[in-house]
């Protein structure tokens, strides 16, 4: 049976990020790092669920907190996509510093855009997943649209996002209308896997299409019919980490084959 271990290593800005890595019982096949979504953690249902059904086809998996959440600490607030991309960075260096480089990146709604933005600087990485991403990171100030004025005018505001209440920043704000992530796409030298629901009420379906034609190929779309934003329901998460394992298979054993030879 797969195990788990609690982990942390160093995040962005002095902060400690708490991690789980879900692995595979056996050798395994190649190990990955999952993004979660904006303010969700690495136990929501998407993070936790896909990566657990994972590490059962020999991928691992690491799944963290973002700062502030969970386990990890500093404040969530202090926080920005630049940081949640500087931290896939330091995610991956704190794997290849155990010896489970990772071949695979799999972001989740606001995850799958920052996988996007820091996939094209990760050495060693073969292949990346995005599950219901925005094509602009900015899509997420939606969640907080009638705020907007009160957090330009007073600098931050507390708003109700996922049941829960935030502080959101005007800093966040401006940071997330910085990143524009048609360059990165573009130049994703590395097959993309691209998922989506057509019924995505808060992610729409037109941001798959658009990132499906800025990206090259080899590049490949499957639609989660059914599946919520979320993805709260474990059998539409089964069933994406049941596809990402068969789609990834080949990569991962491509990037292991080129790890045993030295190249």
């Amino acid at each position: 049976m797969p195990e788990f271990e609690s982990v942390s290593f160093p995040g962005t800005n002095g902060t400690t990020l708490a991690g789980t890595l879900d692995i595979p019982d056996g050798d395994p096949l190649g190990w990955a790092v999952f993004c979660h979504g904006f303010a969700l953690g690495k136990n929501s249902a998407a993070a936790s669920r896909i990566s657990k059904v994972l590490s059962e086809h020999a991928i691992g998996v690491l799944r963290y907190d973002a700062a502030g959440l969970g386990r990890s600490t500093g404040n969530w607030e202090d926080g920005s996509f630049s940081t949640k991309v500087a931290d896939l960075h330091n995610a991956f260096d704190f794997m290849r510093s155990t010896g489970r480089s990772p071949a695979l990146l799999i972001g989740h709604s606001l995850g799958g855009a920052a996988a996007l933005a820091a996939a094209p600087g990760l050495s060693g990485l073969a292949a990346v997943v995005t599950i219901a991403a925005p094509f602009r990171p900015s899509h997420v100030a939606h969640l907080f649209e009638d705020e907007l004025e009160n957090i330009a005018a007073q600098g931050q505001a507390d708003v109700e996002v996922g049941g829960r209440t935030l502080t959101i920043r005007h800093e966040l704000v401006q940071d997330l209308h910085r990143h524009d992530l048609a360059g990165c796409i573009a130049s994703l030298d590395m097959p993309l896997l691209i998922m989506h629901s057509p019924t995505d009420g808060t992610v729409g379906i037109d941001n798959a299409s658009e990132i499906f034609r800025t990206a090259r190929h080899p590049r490949s779309f499957i639609s989660l019919e059914g599946a919520q934003h979320l993805m709260p329901e474990r059998e539409q998460t089964t069933r994406a980490a049941d596809i990402i394992a068969a789609w990834s298979g080949i990569y991962l054993r491509q990037a292991r084959e080129r790890a045993g030879s030295g190249s």
